[in-house]
């Protein structure tokens, strides 16, 4: 089993439990709310919202099926690796329960709100779409960064779909409640690593157009080994990436801190 299973895999089952979390959470409180009318329009968003991100993934690969491009999967690589860094962000902010619980809260109020099924139906199709499309430019830059839609790319995400299925009936029949907390930190912090890996595989698409130079760093065969650009502008441009990230979460974390103390 190789690294290119295991992250296929991972991508699809980070954003597929997300979704299921989502729905899961969203069902309950709409039962809890006296809402079970709007469950079917809940759980048909969510398949509208499967079917349309086929449909982009499909688009998406007729589109870019043409010449080779390495200034275009620079870009797109960039873009996964930016929403990538988004998503870890996103994750880290909500690893506490209460933080997620009333992040659905919120949305869930707004939605049954509306005297119809359609907000609800909006919002799980929103909610189930945008993990959706970020799937698809994942899996993307992950095929172009590992020589194309190879067996071991397409088995991770068979193997992720066959997980998917077993936790939805999982998650509905015996475990509502999932610890949170440690699936949201490891997600995060895989997501991250992932999305630094990136930023040195598009580096090196601009350095192989000459947009960038070239100046090989002497790591002793480390960073070849991790499969990392061993190159000077490659290493900095990433640790440029880390130093941001963590003084973000640090702005963000006592930020977070104050809204409680002042909140209390």
């Amino acid at each position: 089993m190789g690294s290119v299973f295991v992250q296929s895999a991972v991508i699809l089952l980070r954003e597929g439990l997300e979704a299921l979390l989502v729905l899961a959470a969203l069902a309950a409180y709409l039962i809890k709310a006296d809402a079970r009318d709007r469950l079917p329009a809940l759980y048909t968003g969510a398949v509208l919202a499967v079917v349309a991100s086929l449909g982009a993934a499909w688009v998406f690969q007729v589109f870019n099926n043409g010449a080779h491009s390495d200034l275009f999967e620079a870009f797109v690589i960039l873009a996964a690796a930016a929403l990538m860094l988004y998503v870890s962000g996103w994750l880290l902010l909500r690893q506490d329960p209460r933080a997620w619980q009333r992040y659905l809260r919120e949305k869930a109020d707004a939605a049954i709100a509306q005297r119809t099924g359609l907000a609800v139906g909006l919002l799980a199709f929103l909610a189930v779409f945008r993990e959706g499309a970020e799937t698809v430019l994942f899996v993307y830059a992950l095929a172009k960064t590992s020589g194309g839609f190879g067996l071991e790319l397409i088995a991770g995400l068979a193997a992720a779909a066959v997980g998917l299925a077993v936790l939805f009936f999982v998650i509905n029949s015996v475990a509502k409640r999932i610890p949170l907390r440690p699936l949201f930190i490891v997600t995060s912090a895989f997501l991250f690593l992932m999305a630094i890996k990136m930023i040195g595989d598009a580096m090196q698409e601009f350095q192989e157009q000459q947009i960038f130079s070239y100046t090989p760093l002497n790591s002793g065969g480390v960073l070849e080994a991790l499969g990392l650009n061993p190159t000077v502008e490659a290493v900095g441009a990433q640790l440029a990436v880390i130093v941001l990230a963590v003084l973000t979460c640090v702005v963000l974390s006592r930020r977070s801190q104050q809204e409680k103390i002042q909140g209390a």
